[in-house]
């Protein structure tokens, strides 16, 4: 029975082995795996679009808003409008009670045709004082009356004359105030001075109106709801990307599953504070043929700076790797390069900038002795820049701008113009920048001198968007091992950022982060 039994229990502890042992080879090979591609967190180069937009909030109103009011005081007897009525330019919007001014104007009459007697009766006074200073003027003549009665005659003419001016005087005084009178009676009825729609109405029937100091507000009169505006508060770090003519799209929460789209029409610079923050007033045209939107709405709008189609993007997480102190990737040295603690990104930020150079001067159809100038430059630039590191190294000291980390964006972690560094980063920057701008203006002087006008300016164009460019490296996944490389960035949407490179194709895989051992298993 003990040797029936025997071979069965034999077989069963072999194969039991065997599944251990296979269980443990495919542990390992999955373990290997991992190590081999598995140990990185990893983002794809892909095609597609960038779309850069600003975020900003503002009200709707109407292009042109115009408040009516009324320049004479008196009871409002009539108001012809309400709220939304539509109005043209004229149109009676209501009355002020106008008994008061035609109660002046007969008035005014009245003293009008008493200063006109007053004439008629001055001009006789003027006819009958002229007779008699005529005859006086000849008796006195002929010696006939004394010098005195001419005299006195001559006194009664100028008096009889100038009481003619001062009636005369007196009926236009009266004229001018039955004039103004006239003109006050007119103003008792508020007309509308544009076409539009009445957005409020402030009065109503058997109301005082008071203008002593100030015309009182009766209405708001918006000229023409077909076209509207959107005033946006822009925050000033976004101010200087926004320009006239730009897409904004916007949406309302009382319409929230419509998008509607405007153009930019105005960049105010009236700069506004509030609580630190400093913002600008942008104007945006909106067309509303369809009357949908209202004013005062309040709308939160996109303001489309730039969008690009079918470039190469890579996710931000990857721009903004860096290695961990310790990690093998902090010593990885560019494809080709010796060994040498540190040179890595510097080099490798040296030949993005080399390499831009030559597209540079590739764009510029250059003649065989403008080329020459070129090559010559550019060997002596990186003879100088690999003594510059070479020295550095040898020191154990900071590598500086010129293999320069800092301008190339090494050491990992995405350069986006100062942004999370504080003012005194970006300032550092543009320094350096500067810096680097003098010495390739005297680096490539020579060059420079061989190219004609439209060359040289291209030249100058494209070699400040060089030292303008934001570069960063980039740890790059080639068959299943790392490298390093250098991306030139573009524009961003928050998610992905556009990226170019000779060392950049569609497909790479680039390190966005290292996984943990518990990741790894």
């Amino acid at each position: 029975m003990r040797r029936s039994t025997f071979p069965v229990r034999k077989i069963g502890i072999t194969v039991a082995v065997v599944a251990v042992f296979g269980f443990g080879w495919y542990l390992w090979g999955q373990r290997s795996a991992a190590s081999a591609d598995g140990g990185y967190r990893t983002e794809t180069v892909q095609r597609g679009d960038i779309r850069v937009a600003i975020s900003a909030t503002g009200t709707l109103s109407a292009i042109s808003t115009v408040t009516v009011g009324s320049q004479i005081s008196g009871l409002v007897t009539d108001v012809l409008v309400d709220f939304n009525s539509p109005v043209k330019k004229d149109q009676i919007l209501a009355k002020i009670d106008p008994s008061t001014y035609q109660a002046q104007i007969e008035q005014g009459s009245a003293q009008i045709a008493s200063a006109q007697a007053q004439l008629r009766q001055a001009q006789a006074t003027l006819r009958n004082a002229t007779l008699d200073y005529q005859r006086k003027s000849g008796l006195a003549a002929d010696k006939l009356i004394a010098r005195s009665d001419l005299d006195l005659s001559r006194s009664s003419l100028d008096q009889a004359q100038a009481q003619v001016a001062s009636a005369q005087a007196q009926i236009r005084q009266q004229t001018a105030s039955t004039q103004t009178t006239r003109v006050n009676l007119q103003r008792t009825v508020i007309r509308s001075p544009v076409d539009g729609v009445v957005l409020t109405r402030k009065i109503e029937p058997g109301q005082t109106v008071a203008a002593s100091l100030q015309a009182p507000e009766l209405f708001t009169i918006a000229e023409d709801l077909a076209k509207m505006k959107i005033e946006l508060a822009v925050d000033e770090s976004d101010i200087g990307q926004v320009k006239v003519g730009q897409v904004v799209s916007f949406s309302a929460d009382a319409f929230p599953d419509r998008k509607f789209n405007g153009v930019v029409d105005q960049v105010r610079l009236s700069a506004t504070t509030a609580s630190n923050v400093v913002t600008y007033p942008v104007i945006v045209t909106v067309d509303n043929s369809d009357g949908t939107l209202l004013p005062g709405l309040t709308v939160n709008a996109e303001i489309e700076v730039s969008k690009l189609s079918n470039v190469l993007t890579l996710g931000n997480a990857a721009l903004r790797f860096k290695p961990a102190d310790g990690s093998p990737l902090a010593s990885l040295q560019p494809a080709g390069q010796g060994s040498g603690q540190g040179q890595g990104r510097g080099q490798a930020g040296g030949a993005g900038m080399t390499d831009d150079l030559k597209i540079l001067a590739s764009s510029l159809q250059l003649k065989p002795a403008q080329q020459a100038a070129f090559d010559a430059a550019l060997e002596q630039m990186q003879q100088r820049q690999a003594e510059r590191m070479a020295s550095q190294a040898s020191r154990g000291g900071p590598q500086q701008p010129g293999g320069g980390s800092v301008l190339f964006g090494g050491g990992g972690g995405m350069r986006m113009g100062g942004g999370g560094q504080g003012g005194g980063d970006a300032s550092m920057q543009a320094q350096m920048r500067a810096r680097m701008r003098d010495r390739f203006n005297q680096q490539f002087a020579n060059f420079r001198t061989t190219l004609d006008d439209p060359q040289r300016g291209k030249w100058d164009s494209g070699l400040d968007a060089q030292l303008s460019a934001k570069r960063v490296t980039i740890y790059k996944l080639v068959a299943g091992k790392p490298e390093i490389a250098m991306a030139r960035l573009g524009a961003s949407d928050g998610s992905r950022t556009e990226v170019s490179g000779n060392a950049i194709k569609e497909g790479d895989q680039v390190i966005s982060g290292e996984r943990s051992a518990s990741e790894s298993k």
